[in-house]
Protein backbone atom coordinates (compact mmCIF):
# COMPACT_ATOMS: atom_id res chain seq x y z
CA UNK A 1 0.00 0.00 0.00
CA UNK A 2 0.79 3.47 -0.77
CA UNK A 3 0.12 7.00 0.45
CA UNK A 4 0.14 9.57 -1.93
CA UNK A 5 0.44 12.77 -0.03
CA UNK A 6 0.06 16.49 -2.01
CA UNK A 7 1.02 19.21 0.37
CA UNK A 8 -0.29 22.64 -0.08
CA UNK A 9 0.42 25.89 1.01
CA UNK A 10 -2.33 28.50 -0.13
CA UNK A 11 -3.18 31.75 0.04
CA UNK A 12 -5.10 32.86 3.24
CA UNK A 13 -7.17 35.12 -0.22
CA UNK A 14 -8.63 31.68 -1.46
CA UNK A 15 -7.91 29.37 1.24
CA UNK A 16 -12.22 29.12 1.68
CA UNK A 17 -12.89 28.55 -1.86
CA UNK A 18 -10.10 26.12 -2.10
CA UNK A 19 -11.27 23.90 0.68
CA UNK A 20 -15.02 23.86 -0.84
CA UNK A 21 -13.64 23.38 -4.45
CA UNK A 22 -11.24 20.39 -3.16
CA UNK A 23 -14.32 18.72 -1.55
CA UNK A 24 -16.64 19.02 -3.48
CA UNK A 25 -15.04 18.63 -7.08
CA UNK A 26 -11.01 17.50 -6.85
CA UNK A 27 -11.51 15.06 -4.14
CA UNK A 28 -14.70 13.44 -5.97
CA UNK A 29 -12.63 13.35 -9.43
CA UNK A 30 -9.56 12.00 -7.88
CA UNK A 31 -11.28 8.95 -6.50
CA UNK A 32 -13.55 8.20 -9.46
CA UNK A 33 -10.20 6.93 -11.29
CA UNK A 34 -10.70 4.00 -9.02
CA UNK A 35 -6.97 3.69 -8.50
CA UNK A 36 -7.34 4.47 -4.48
CA UNK A 37 -8.83 3.11 -2.27
CA UNK A 38 -8.99 5.65 0.58
CA UNK A 39 -8.05 9.49 1.01
CA UNK A 40 -8.32 12.30 4.04
CA UNK A 41 -7.89 15.83 3.78
CA UNK A 42 -5.82 17.42 6.76
CA UNK A 43 -5.42 20.72 8.03
CA UNK A 44 -1.64 21.62 8.83
CA UNK A 45 -1.90 23.54 12.55
CA UNK A 46 1.78 24.31 13.07
CA UNK A 47 2.71 25.52 9.74
CA UNK A 48 5.81 27.13 9.72
CA UNK A 49 4.99 28.93 6.43
CA UNK A 50 2.78 31.99 5.81
CA UNK A 51 -0.55 31.12 4.69
CA UNK A 52 -2.80 27.63 5.14
CA UNK A 53 -1.47 24.57 4.71
CA UNK A 54 -3.52 21.37 4.03
CA UNK A 55 -1.94 17.83 3.06
CA UNK A 56 -4.72 15.65 1.00
CA UNK A 57 -3.82 11.88 0.68
CA UNK A 58 -4.53 9.28 -0.75
CA UNK A 59 -3.80 5.59 -0.21
CA UNK A 60 -3.21 3.19 -3.74
CA UNK A 61 -2.94 -0.69 -3.11
CA UNK A 62 -0.20 -0.66 -5.70
CA UNK A 63 2.85 1.05 -7.60
CA UNK A 64 1.26 0.26 -10.76
CA UNK A 65 -1.79 1.55 -9.72
CA UNK A 66 0.18 4.72 -8.42
CA UNK A 67 1.66 5.01 -11.73
CA UNK A 68 -1.69 4.76 -13.94
CA UNK A 69 -2.61 7.24 -12.11
CA UNK A 70 -0.05 9.72 -12.52
CA UNK A 71 0.15 8.67 -16.15
CA UNK A 72 -3.39 9.40 -16.77
CA UNK A 73 -5.08 11.29 -15.07
CA UNK A 74 -2.83 13.61 -13.18
CA UNK A 75 -1.43 15.99 -15.41
CA UNK A 76 -5.28 17.07 -16.31
CA UNK A 77 -6.06 17.10 -12.75
CA UNK A 78 -3.53 19.24 -11.74
CA UNK A 79 -3.94 21.34 -14.75
CA UNK A 80 -7.26 22.26 -13.40
CA UNK A 81 -6.19 23.09 -10.03
CA UNK A 82 -3.60 25.20 -11.65
CA UNK A 83 -5.98 26.99 -13.88
CA UNK A 84 -8.14 27.59 -10.60
CA UNK A 85 -5.88 29.13 -8.46
CA UNK A 86 -2.97 30.27 -11.07
CA UNK A 87 -0.04 31.54 -8.96
CA UNK A 88 -2.62 31.45 -5.60
CA UNK A 89 -0.56 28.12 -3.97
CA UNK A 90 2.75 26.08 -3.87
CA UNK A 91 2.11 22.10 -3.79
CA UNK A 92 4.48 19.03 -2.44
CA UNK A 93 3.67 16.05 -3.72
CA UNK A 94 5.51 12.83 -2.09
CA UNK A 95 4.83 8.91 -2.20
CA UNK A 96 5.04 7.05 0.77
CA UNK A 97 4.98 3.51 1.30
CA UNK A 98 3.29 1.58 4.66
CA UNK A 99 5.72 0.08 6.80
CA UNK A 100 3.29 -1.17 9.79
CA UNK A 101 -0.27 -2.72 8.70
Amino acid sequence: MLLYNVTLILEDAIAKEWLQWMQEIHIPEVLATGLFVSNRLLKVLDSPNEGVTYCAQYVAESQEDYDKYQEVYAPDLQAKLNQKFENKFVAYRTLMEFVTP
